[in-house]
């Protein structure tokens, strides 16, 4: 059983910078392929990153290319997102989500979820 939990979230103006983390309980962190999701009011959960066990591999969704940045400390159980130049379409509850396998990175289809963490960019 892995337990995750978000934080980092907040209010921040367009084109500002943002890091979410996300701190997972138990020592088999290191086993897990993370991911990085946002669900917007009244939209779909939508993929945003991924990295693999290692932190060596990492995969984006277009929007997001060259602006967002996913990172792992498997020393801290912690896997973080970095983002810049923040839009207000990007509003919305981000979560991170863990798997033992790579797949298909866009597939909502995960072992475990944490609750969310909120980000709103101001226009």
């Amino acid at each position: 059983q892995v337990q995750l939990v978000e934080s980092g979230g907040g209010l921040v103006q367009t084109g500002g910078s943002l890091r979410l983390s996300c701190a997972a309980s138990g020592r088999t962190f290191s086993m897990y392929v993370m991911g990085w999701f946002r669900q917007a009011p009244g939209k779909e959960r939508e993929f945003v990153a991924q990295i693999n066990w290692s932190g060596g591999r990492t995969y984006y969704a277009d929007s997001v290319k060259g602006r967002f940045t996913i990172s792992r400390d498997n020393g801290k159980n912690t896997v973080y997102l970095e983002m810049n130049s923040l839009r207000p379409e990007e509003t919305a509850v981000y979560y991170c989500a863990a798997r033992r396998t790579w797949g298909t990175p866009e597939s909502r289809d995960r072992d475990y979820w944490g609750k969310g963490t909120l980000v709103t960019v101001s226009s």
